[in-house]
């Protein structure tokens, strides 16, 4: 029955089991390989087919039946650079009637970039029309972005603050926001600020949007350094970035948020796991995931279960599963019959450590099964708040971007090795403590991406991962005492 894939067709390789519970075992199979990047796939019970987005402008349609993947469309003038490109997605609810795709993309002019709303209709299987239905600024990095329908057909598009320090928080502004559109590009007359677009505020980097059952609208939103988020939207609320981030948990924070409200996540996490596609789970084939979040992660590399409250408001329980198995998890639909399909995202800008596999990138299939397997995977051990060590604590807070052996992501992270940053001691904290803004110069090249402070770290935090990087990365440098963090952060230098 199960057969090795051939590029960008496969039929159902068996991959591995998941065990649930004693009474619920899954498969895990392959049905499509060596993709290139896929950013957002839907699945359409009208063609019985996953439609997806891949980062650098292609459609591609995946037939559940045959599980052979054939190119849909090329979607012109996209500009594609390490998380810029073709996006989110979303098919219209009425396909049948009104066969639309609705994609959201880079684009750009001279030296301006541009995130772009655009309605695809399909007819037999081939685009036939194309109309831009909105165009707002786009930015080297943070452009979101994900699309969703309601109930009523009303689409929203979560979008981010392209690292501006303004946008978020300003309510006139398209960045930064969940903006409520209608299905020809218009702006609905019952939008909760009349004549915008605007329908809730205060956002960094949303990578993950779901409607649940009874309708409420939730995101998943990457944090800075610390505190990733989900959060329930609702309209003219502000959920504080870049003033607030995740729970109000600082005296600056409280402050803020009791002269001008602000809304918490439902959930937090830190050190951060990089949340992506959100999808909200209502079947019955995996009892144990009925009413959840399915969320896929990028930098943790692995499948979500958030378990909701009977309002579908709250999290009550969290479960971890395939953490570092497939590597990172980009995107997630559901079929008609309950079963979960994710697709990894191993070959775009920042593959982790031991990945691209030969076959990535892939699209993956869950499905219970009525046998019980001799080996399965079985869900991570929940984690406790022990100390953590020097090694875990570059892993949790570095590692993702300067990689595990120091060596960064040329033109995006720089190699701490042999690193004149790290060899000052007063730089090297000093950076640690107050991150580096946009278009720094570091070394002998431009990086144009930031670094986050870690200021939030205490003093012996920040004095074991210098000295982590300075004497574990072949950098044989002498350790920094942790007076020096302590003098620096207080400013008596």
């Amino acid at each position: 029955m199960f057969f090795y894939s051939c590029k960008q067709t496969a039929t159902e390789k068996l991959v591995d089991h998941i065990k649930i519970s004693d009474q619920t075992y899954l498969a895990v199979t392959e049905i499509a390989d060596s993709l290139d990047v896929p950013w957002d796939m839907q699945y359409n019970p009208v063609t019985n087919s996953i439609f997806f987005t891949q980062i650098k402008g292609e459609i591609a349609e995946l037939d559940l039946a045959t599980n052979q993947v054939k190119s849909l469309y090329k979607v012109p003038n996209v500009y594609h650079q390490r998380t810029l490109g073709l996006l989110g997605m979303a098919i219209h609810p009425d396909f049948r009637t009104k066969p639309y795709l609705y994609i959201c993309y880079t684009t750009k002019e001279q030296d301006s970039l541009f995130s772009e709303l655009t309605r695809l209709e399909l007819k037999e299987g081939k685009v036939i029309s194309s109309k831009l239905l909105l165009k707002i600024d786009g930015g080297t990095g943070h452009n979101g972005s994900r699309l969703s329908f309601d109930s009523n057909r009303i689409l929203y598009w979560a979008t981010g603050d392209i690292h501006s320090l303004t946008h978020a928080q300003d309510s006139t502004t398209l960045n930064g926001k969940i903006l409520r559109i209608n299905e020809d590009g218009s702006i609905p007359k019952d939008n909760p600020i009349k004549g915008s677009y605007v329908y809730a505020w205060g956002f960094r980097n949303m990578q993950g949007m779901t409607f649940t059952a009874n309708g409420n609208l939730l995101t998943s939103e990457h944090g800075d350094a610390i505190e990733d988020e989900v959060n329930w939207i609702r309209p003219l609320h502000n959920y504080g970035w870049i003033q607030i981030e995740g729970y109000h948990d600082t005296p600056e924070e409280i402050a803020i948020a009791s002269k001008s409200p602000r809304t918490e996540p439902i959930r937090s996490w830190t050190p951060v796991i990089a949340p992506a596609a959100l999808k909200y789970y209502s079947f019955t084939q995996i009892p144990e995931w009925t009413n959840s979040l399915l969320l896929g992660t990028l930098k943790d590399q692995s499948l979500r279960i958030l378990k909701l409250n009977n309002g579908q408001n709250k999290i009550q329980k969290e479960d971890v599963f395939l953490k570092d198995k497939y590597g990172r998890i980009r995107a997630i639909t559901v079929d008609n019959k309950g079963n979960i399909y994710i697709a990894t995202s191993n070959r775009d800008w920042k593959p982790q450590t031991k990945f691209p596999l030969e076959t990535d990138d892939r699209i993956l299939k869950l499905s219970r099964i009525d046998y019980i397997p001799k080996e399965f995977i079985s869900k991570e051990a929940e984690l406790t708040d022990q100390k953590k060590d020097a090694k875990v604590l570059y892993q949790s807070y570095c590692a993702s971007c300067h990689k595990e052996d120091g060596k960064g992501t040329t033109g995006s992270f720089p190699s701490l090795i042999n690193s004149s940053v790290v060899s000052d001691d007063k730089r090297f904290i000093s950076t640690m403590l107050s991150g580096i803004t946009p278009s720094s110069e570091n070394e002998k090249q431009v990086y144009d991406l930031p670094m986050p402070s870690f200021s939030f770290l205490t003093d012996n935090e920040i004095t074991d991962i210098a000295n982590y990087i300075r004497t574990k990365l072949s950098n044989n440098k002498l350790t920094i005492d942790t007076k020096v963090v302590n003098d620096l952060r207080n400013q008596k230098y």
